[in-house]
Protein backbone atom coordinates (compact mmCIF):
# COMPACT_ATOMS: atom_id res chain seq x y z
CA UNK A 1 0.00 0.00 0.00
CA UNK A 2 1.00 3.10 -0.64
CA UNK A 3 2.59 5.22 2.38
CA UNK A 4 1.02 8.50 3.10
CA UNK A 5 3.04 9.66 6.20
CA UNK A 6 7.16 9.13 5.97
CA UNK A 7 7.43 9.55 9.65
CA UNK A 8 4.47 8.52 12.48
CA UNK A 9 4.24 6.81 15.96
CA UNK A 10 1.31 5.29 17.47
CA UNK A 11 0.33 5.27 21.36
CA UNK A 12 -0.84 2.48 23.32
CA UNK A 13 -1.98 4.59 26.51
CA UNK A 14 -2.42 3.23 29.78
CA UNK A 15 -2.90 3.99 33.08
CA UNK A 16 0.64 3.92 34.13
CA UNK A 17 2.05 3.30 31.18
CA UNK A 18 2.20 4.73 27.54
CA UNK A 19 4.01 2.31 25.09
CA UNK A 20 5.17 4.31 21.64
CA UNK A 21 6.25 2.91 18.37
CA UNK A 22 8.04 5.04 15.80
CA UNK A 23 7.20 4.48 12.15
CA UNK A 24 9.65 5.99 9.88
CA UNK A 25 10.05 5.50 6.14
CA UNK A 26 13.94 4.09 5.68
CA UNK A 27 15.80 3.18 2.22
CA UNK A 28 13.90 1.62 -0.26
CA UNK A 29 10.63 2.40 1.16
CA UNK A 30 10.89 -0.44 3.66
CA UNK A 31 9.41 0.22 7.66
CA UNK A 32 11.76 1.27 10.30
CA UNK A 33 10.37 0.85 13.87
CA UNK A 34 11.37 1.70 17.46
CA UNK A 35 9.13 1.18 20.40
CA UNK A 36 10.22 2.40 23.83
CA UNK A 37 7.52 2.43 26.87
CA UNK A 38 7.44 5.38 29.31
CA UNK A 39 5.31 6.54 32.16
CA UNK A 40 2.62 8.60 32.67
CA UNK A 41 3.27 11.19 34.73
CA UNK A 42 4.18 14.75 33.68
CA UNK A 43 8.13 14.47 33.36
CA UNK A 44 7.30 11.20 31.73
CA UNK A 45 5.29 12.49 29.04
CA UNK A 46 7.59 15.64 28.52
CA UNK A 47 10.20 12.87 27.54
CA UNK A 48 7.71 11.28 25.56
CA UNK A 49 7.13 14.52 23.59
CA UNK A 50 11.04 15.26 23.41
CA UNK A 51 11.85 11.46 21.94
CA UNK A 52 8.92 12.12 19.24
CA UNK A 53 10.33 15.35 18.08
CA UNK A 54 13.71 14.16 18.16
CA UNK A 55 12.74 11.43 15.80
CA UNK A 56 10.67 13.79 13.33
CA UNK A 57 7.14 12.16 13.83
CA UNK A 58 4.80 14.50 12.24
CA UNK A 59 2.07 13.11 13.04
CA UNK A 60 0.75 10.97 16.51
CA UNK A 61 -2.42 8.64 16.88
CA UNK A 62 -3.85 6.80 20.14
CA UNK A 63 -6.92 5.54 20.75
CA UNK A 64 -9.19 6.80 23.08
CA UNK A 65 -8.91 4.87 25.97
CA UNK A 66 -10.99 6.19 28.87
CA UNK A 67 -10.11 9.68 29.96
CA UNK A 68 -6.24 8.01 29.72
CA UNK A 69 -5.65 9.33 26.70
CA UNK A 70 -6.51 12.97 27.71
CA UNK A 71 -3.03 14.20 29.77
CA UNK A 72 -1.21 12.36 26.57
CA UNK A 73 -3.35 14.55 24.46
CA UNK A 74 -2.33 17.99 25.57
CA UNK A 75 1.13 16.94 26.32
CA UNK A 76 1.39 16.75 22.53
CA UNK A 77 -1.10 18.37 21.25
CA UNK A 78 0.83 21.84 20.90
CA UNK A 79 3.84 20.09 19.05
CA UNK A 80 2.88 17.56 16.78
CA UNK A 81 -0.85 16.97 15.07
CA UNK A 82 -2.30 13.72 17.09
CA UNK A 83 -5.00 12.68 16.72
CA UNK A 84 -7.80 10.32 18.77
CA UNK A 85 -9.11 7.34 17.24
CA UNK A 86 -12.25 5.15 18.06
CA UNK A 87 -10.49 1.65 19.48
CA UNK A 88 -13.42 -0.31 17.68
CA UNK A 89 -12.14 0.80 14.33
CA UNK A 90 -8.44 -0.33 14.48
CA UNK A 91 -9.01 -3.85 15.75
CA UNK A 92 -5.97 -6.24 15.34
CA UNK A 93 -5.80 -9.57 13.46
CA UNK A 94 -6.94 -11.82 16.24
CA UNK A 95 -4.31 -13.47 18.24
CA UNK A 96 -1.76 -10.74 18.20
CA UNK A 97 -2.91 -8.86 21.47
CA UNK A 98 0.53 -7.28 23.35
CA UNK A 99 0.90 -3.65 23.99
CA UNK A 100 3.83 -3.75 21.56
CA UNK A 101 1.83 -5.43 18.93
CA UNK A 102 -0.79 -2.69 19.68
CA UNK A 103 1.45 0.49 18.99
CA UNK A 104 2.62 -1.17 15.86
CA UNK A 105 -0.72 -1.62 14.72
CA UNK A 106 -1.74 1.76 15.06
CA UNK A 107 1.56 3.17 14.27
CA UNK A 108 1.20 0.34 10.49
CA UNK A 109 -2.42 2.09 9.90
CA UNK A 110 -1.75 5.72 10.58
CA UNK A 111 1.23 4.63 7.83
CA UNK A 112 -0.57 4.08 5.18
CA UNK A 113 -3.37 6.44 6.32
CA UNK A 114 -6.26 4.07 6.72
CA UNK A 115 -7.06 5.93 10.23
CA UNK A 116 -9.89 8.02 10.66
CA UNK A 117 -9.77 10.71 12.98
CA UNK A 118 -12.13 11.30 16.13
CA UNK A 119 -13.73 14.60 17.23
CA UNK A 120 -11.47 16.63 19.73
CA UNK A 121 -12.55 20.19 20.43
CA UNK A 122 -10.43 22.92 21.73
CA UNK A 123 -8.82 23.43 25.08
CA UNK A 124 -11.80 26.26 26.20
CA UNK A 125 -14.36 23.74 25.11
CA UNK A 126 -12.93 20.70 26.57
CA UNK A 127 -12.49 22.47 30.04
CA UNK A 128 -16.59 23.44 29.74
CA UNK A 129 -17.66 20.19 28.28
CA UNK A 130 -15.98 18.69 31.74
CA UNK A 131 -17.72 20.91 34.30
CA UNK A 132 -21.36 20.35 32.44
CA UNK A 133 -20.91 16.70 32.39
CA UNK A 134 -19.57 17.15 35.92
CA UNK A 135 -23.16 18.99 36.26
CA UNK A 136 -25.42 16.57 34.82
CA UNK A 137 -23.63 13.89 37.29
CA UNK A 138 -24.87 16.18 40.45
CA UNK A 139 -28.73 16.52 38.95
CA UNK A 140 -28.51 12.62 38.32
CA UNK A 141 -27.63 12.52 42.38
CA UNK A 142 -30.02 14.85 43.32
CA UNK A 143 -32.81 13.14 41.76
CA UNK A 144 -31.82 9.77 42.98
CA UNK A 145 -31.88 11.35 46.72
CA UNK A 146 -35.27 12.60 46.08
CA UNK A 147 -36.81 9.39 45.11
CA UNK A 148 -34.82 7.84 48.15
CA UNK A 149 -36.57 10.35 50.36
CA UNK A 150 -40.31 9.78 48.73
CA UNK A 151 -39.27 6.55 48.87
CA UNK A 152 -38.88 6.58 52.79
CA UNK A 153 -42.19 8.76 53.16
CA UNK A 154 -44.05 5.87 51.60
CA UNK A 155 -42.79 3.55 53.42
CA UNK A 156 -43.63 4.96 56.49
CA UNK A 157 -47.08 5.27 55.24
CA UNK A 158 -46.91 9.29 54.88
CA UNK A 159 -48.78 9.82 51.51
CA UNK A 160 -47.40 13.75 51.02
CA UNK A 161 -46.40 13.56 47.82
CA UNK A 162 -50.03 12.18 47.16
CA UNK A 163 -51.33 15.21 48.63
CA UNK A 164 -48.87 17.71 47.55
CA UNK A 165 -47.75 18.06 43.86
CA UNK A 166 -44.01 19.30 44.26
CA UNK A 167 -42.82 17.62 47.78
CA UNK A 168 -39.58 19.72 47.19
CA UNK A 169 -41.54 23.11 46.92
CA UNK A 170 -41.51 25.50 49.62
CA UNK A 171 -44.51 24.03 51.96
CA UNK A 172 -43.26 20.27 51.33
CA UNK A 173 -39.85 21.63 52.79
CA UNK A 174 -41.24 23.20 55.17
CA UNK A 175 -43.47 19.74 56.48
CA UNK A 176 -40.40 17.96 55.67
CA UNK A 177 -38.34 19.60 58.39
CA UNK A 178 -41.49 19.30 60.56
CA UNK A 179 -41.59 15.85 59.92
CA UNK A 180 -38.00 15.29 60.80
CA UNK A 181 -38.20 17.45 64.02
CA UNK A 182 -41.38 15.31 65.38
CA UNK A 183 -42.26 17.99 67.60
CA UNK A 184 -45.90 19.50 65.63
CA UNK A 185 -48.85 18.06 65.35
CA UNK A 186 -50.46 16.72 61.62
CA UNK A 187 -52.53 20.00 62.13
CA UNK A 188 -49.79 22.06 63.00
CA UNK A 189 -47.76 20.84 60.16
CA UNK A 190 -50.64 20.60 57.14
CA UNK A 191 -51.15 24.58 58.58
CA UNK A 192 -47.47 25.02 57.07
CA UNK A 193 -48.72 24.84 53.82
CA UNK A 194 -48.55 28.29 51.49
CA UNK A 195 -50.49 29.08 48.55
CA UNK A 196 -52.98 26.83 46.79
CA UNK A 197 -51.83 23.76 49.00
CA UNK A 198 -54.08 26.10 51.80
CA UNK A 199 -57.18 24.42 50.41
CA UNK A 200 -55.73 20.90 50.86
CA UNK A 201 -55.21 21.12 54.90
CA UNK A 202 -57.44 18.51 55.68
CA UNK A 203 -56.08 16.32 53.49
CA UNK A 204 -52.52 16.96 54.57
CA UNK A 205 -53.19 16.80 57.77
CA UNK A 206 -53.99 13.19 57.09
CA UNK A 207 -51.36 12.17 55.02
CA UNK A 208 -49.02 13.62 57.81
CA UNK A 209 -50.82 11.74 60.61
CA UNK A 210 -47.98 8.96 60.18
CA UNK A 211 -45.10 8.11 63.52
CA UNK A 212 -41.83 8.14 62.38
CA UNK A 213 -39.56 5.48 63.18
CA UNK A 214 -36.18 6.98 65.05
CA UNK A 215 -33.89 5.63 61.82
CA UNK A 216 -36.55 6.90 59.45
CA UNK A 217 -36.42 10.59 60.74
CA UNK A 218 -32.03 9.84 60.57
CA UNK A 219 -32.59 9.10 56.91
CA UNK A 220 -35.30 11.68 55.87
CA UNK A 221 -32.57 14.52 57.69
CA UNK A 222 -29.56 13.16 55.92
CA UNK A 223 -31.38 12.86 52.46
CA UNK A 224 -32.37 15.76 52.87
CA UNK A 225 -29.62 17.75 53.58
CA UNK A 226 -27.76 15.64 51.24
CA UNK A 227 -30.26 17.64 48.73
CA UNK A 228 -29.68 21.17 49.72
CA UNK A 229 -26.08 20.58 49.36
CA UNK A 230 -26.48 19.19 45.69
CA UNK A 231 -28.25 22.64 45.32
CA UNK A 232 -25.91 24.36 46.64
CA UNK A 233 -23.32 22.84 44.10
CA UNK A 234 -25.60 23.43 41.22
CA UNK A 235 -25.95 27.01 41.64
CA UNK A 236 -21.81 27.29 42.08
CA UNK A 237 -21.68 25.26 38.80
CA UNK A 238 -23.81 27.40 37.11
CA UNK A 239 -21.68 30.48 38.30
CA UNK A 240 -18.73 29.23 36.82
CA UNK A 241 -20.42 27.22 33.50
CA UNK A 242 -21.97 31.32 32.90
CA UNK A 243 -18.19 32.81 33.06
CA UNK A 244 -17.20 29.96 31.01
CA UNK A 245 -19.75 30.30 28.26
CA UNK A 246 -19.53 34.55 28.28
CA UNK A 247 -17.49 34.59 25.57
CA UNK A 248 -20.29 32.18 23.01
CA UNK A 249 -23.39 34.39 24.39
CA UNK A 250 -23.94 34.87 20.76
CA UNK A 251 -24.31 31.25 19.63
CA UNK A 252 -26.35 30.65 23.27
CA UNK A 253 -28.80 33.13 21.92
CA UNK A 254 -28.85 31.69 18.61
CA UNK A 255 -28.98 28.10 19.96
CA UNK A 256 -32.12 28.97 22.94
CA UNK A 257 -34.00 30.47 19.50
CA UNK A 258 -35.11 27.06 18.64
CA UNK A 259 -38.26 26.07 20.58
CA UNK A 260 -38.02 23.48 23.30
CA UNK A 261 -33.72 24.58 23.45
CA UNK A 262 -33.41 26.19 27.12
CA UNK A 263 -29.85 27.40 28.38
CA UNK A 264 -28.82 24.84 29.84
CA UNK A 265 -29.65 22.52 26.75
CA UNK A 266 -27.53 25.36 24.81
CA UNK A 267 -24.78 25.12 26.88
CA UNK A 268 -24.40 21.69 26.34
CA UNK A 269 -24.62 21.73 22.80
CA UNK A 270 -22.10 23.81 22.57
CA UNK A 271 -19.44 22.39 25.23
CA UNK A 272 -20.06 18.94 23.35
CA UNK A 273 -19.66 20.18 19.66
CA UNK A 274 -17.94 23.14 20.16
CA UNK A 275 -19.01 26.50 17.53
CA UNK A 276 -17.12 25.35 14.72
CA UNK A 277 -18.62 22.98 12.71
CA UNK A 278 -15.65 22.69 10.06
CA UNK A 279 -15.26 19.79 11.81
CA UNK A 280 -17.95 17.71 10.77
CA UNK A 281 -18.50 17.89 6.86
CA UNK A 282 -22.17 17.87 7.03
CA UNK A 283 -25.12 17.75 9.20
CA UNK A 284 -25.66 13.74 8.22
CA UNK A 285 -21.95 13.63 9.76
CA UNK A 286 -22.87 15.61 13.10
CA UNK A 287 -26.14 14.04 13.19
CA UNK A 288 -24.08 10.05 12.90
CA UNK A 289 -21.20 11.03 15.38
CA UNK A 290 -24.43 12.22 18.26
CA UNK A 291 -26.20 9.04 17.24
CA UNK A 292 -29.24 10.78 16.21
CA UNK A 293 -30.11 9.30 12.82
CA UNK A 294 -31.52 5.69 11.91
CA UNK A 295 -29.00 2.76 11.75
CA UNK A 296 -27.97 1.46 8.20
CA UNK A 297 -28.07 -2.29 8.32
CA UNK A 298 -28.44 -4.04 5.16
CA UNK A 299 -27.42 -7.34 3.65
CA UNK A 300 -28.29 -9.58 1.03
CA UNK A 301 -31.48 -7.13 0.00
CA UNK A 302 -32.42 -7.84 3.66
CA UNK A 303 -32.91 -4.28 5.82
CA UNK A 304 -32.37 -5.21 9.80
CA UNK A 305 -33.24 -3.45 12.47
CA UNK A 306 -32.75 0.39 11.95
CA UNK A 307 -32.75 1.76 15.80
CA UNK A 308 -30.21 4.74 16.13
CA UNK A 309 -26.41 3.98 16.91
CA UNK A 310 -24.41 4.85 20.07
CA UNK A 311 -23.57 8.25 20.24
CA UNK A 312 -22.53 10.92 22.29
CA UNK A 313 -25.10 10.51 25.44
CA UNK A 314 -24.62 13.86 26.80
CA UNK A 315 -25.75 15.50 23.54
CA UNK A 316 -28.25 12.86 22.79
CA UNK A 317 -30.06 13.34 26.12
CA UNK A 318 -30.10 16.96 25.42
CA UNK A 319 -31.13 16.87 22.07
CA UNK A 320 -34.22 14.63 22.73
CA UNK A 321 -35.51 16.59 26.02
CA UNK A 322 -35.23 19.81 24.12
CA UNK A 323 -37.75 17.55 21.20
CA UNK A 324 -39.98 16.79 23.84
CA UNK A 325 -40.02 20.13 25.28
CA UNK A 326 -40.63 21.75 21.77
CA UNK A 327 -42.98 19.25 20.97
CA UNK A 328 -45.32 21.02 23.86
CA UNK A 329 -45.52 24.79 21.95
CA UNK A 330 -48.67 24.86 19.97
CA UNK A 331 -48.12 26.40 16.14
CA UNK A 332 -44.81 25.72 15.37
CA UNK A 333 -43.36 22.77 13.13
CA UNK A 334 -41.78 20.61 15.24
CA UNK A 335 -44.73 20.53 17.52
CA UNK A 336 -46.87 19.66 13.82
CA UNK A 337 -44.09 17.38 13.33
CA UNK A 338 -43.95 15.53 16.09
CA UNK A 339 -47.39 14.80 16.17
CA UNK A 340 -47.87 13.66 13.08
CA UNK A 341 -45.16 11.40 13.61
CA UNK A 342 -46.35 9.89 17.11
CA UNK A 343 -49.63 8.80 15.37
CA UNK A 344 -47.74 7.01 13.44
CA UNK A 345 -44.56 5.71 15.09
CA UNK A 346 -44.68 6.18 18.70
CA UNK A 347 -43.70 9.10 20.61
CA UNK A 348 -40.01 7.54 21.19
CA UNK A 349 -39.12 7.37 17.84
CA UNK A 350 -41.03 10.37 17.14
CA UNK A 351 -38.83 12.46 19.67
CA UNK A 352 -35.74 11.22 18.54
CA UNK A 353 -36.85 12.49 14.87
CA UNK A 354 -37.43 15.96 15.82
CA UNK A 355 -33.84 15.78 17.79
CA UNK A 356 -32.43 14.69 14.42
CA UNK A 357 -34.26 18.15 13.14
CA UNK A 358 -33.07 20.67 16.17
CA UNK A 359 -29.35 19.09 15.57
CA UNK A 360 -29.91 19.93 11.72
CA UNK A 361 -30.62 23.20 12.51
CA UNK A 362 -27.95 23.59 15.00
CA UNK A 363 -25.17 23.11 12.44
CA UNK A 364 -26.81 25.51 10.08
CA UNK A 365 -27.45 27.95 12.48
CA UNK A 366 -23.42 27.46 13.90
CA UNK A 367 -22.13 27.67 10.35
CA UNK A 368 -24.20 30.81 8.75
CA UNK A 369 -24.73 32.75 12.49
CA UNK A 370 -28.44 32.87 11.58
CA UNK A 371 -31.48 32.80 14.14
CA UNK A 372 -34.00 30.23 14.09
CA UNK A 373 -36.48 30.37 11.58
CA UNK A 374 -39.89 28.47 12.33
CA UNK A 375 -41.78 27.07 9.24
CA UNK A 376 -44.75 27.38 11.26
CA UNK A 377 -47.23 24.34 12.01
CA UNK A 378 -48.61 24.89 8.56
CA UNK A 379 -45.66 24.26 6.19
CA UNK A 380 -46.22 20.39 6.15
CA UNK A 381 -50.07 20.98 4.71
CA UNK A 382 -48.38 23.53 2.48
CA UNK A 383 -45.74 21.23 1.33
CA UNK A 384 -47.89 18.34 -0.38
CA UNK A 385 -51.49 20.30 -0.86
CA UNK A 386 -52.39 17.48 -3.22
CA UNK A 387 -52.02 14.79 -0.63
CA UNK A 388 -53.69 16.53 2.24
CA UNK A 389 -56.88 17.93 0.82
CA UNK A 390 -57.06 14.10 -0.88
CA UNK A 391 -56.63 12.95 3.05
CA UNK A 392 -59.21 15.54 3.81
CA UNK A 393 -62.11 14.70 1.25
CA UNK A 394 -61.77 11.02 2.55
CA UNK A 395 -62.58 11.67 5.66
CA UNK A 396 -65.27 13.90 4.94
CA UNK A 397 -66.72 11.23 2.32
CA UNK A 398 -66.28 8.55 5.05
CA UNK A 399 -68.25 10.68 7.36
CA UNK A 400 -71.52 10.88 4.45
CA UNK A 401 -70.43 13.91 3.13
CA UNK A 402 -69.97 14.46 -0.48
CA UNK A 403 -66.87 16.75 -1.60
CA UNK A 404 -66.48 18.81 -4.48
CA UNK A 405 -63.36 21.05 -4.38
CA UNK A 406 -63.24 24.52 -6.02
CA UNK A 407 -59.74 26.10 -6.47
CA UNK A 408 -60.30 29.77 -4.09
CA UNK A 409 -60.32 32.80 -6.42
CA UNK A 410 -57.10 35.02 -6.55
Amino acid sequence: MEVVVPCCAGLDVHQASVVACVNSTGRGGRSHKEVRTFGTMRDDLGALRDWLKAAGVTLVAMESTGVYWKPVYEALEDHCQTIVVNAQHIRNVPGRKTDVKDCEWISDLLRHGLLRPGFVPPPDIRDLRELNRYRRKLVQAQAGERNRLIKVLETAGIKLAGVASDVFGVSGRAMLRALIEGEDTPEAMAALARGKLRVKRKELARALDVPLKPHQRFMLRTQLLRIEQAEADLQRIDTMLAERVGRYDHYVRLLMSIPGVDWITAVTIIAEIGVDMSAFASPAHLASWAGICPGNNESAGKKRSGKSRKGNVYMKTALVTAAITGSRRRGTYLAEKYRRLATRRGKPRAAVAIAHKILVSVWHMLTDGVFYHDLGAGYLDRLDRERTSKHLVRRLEGMGFEVQLQQKAA
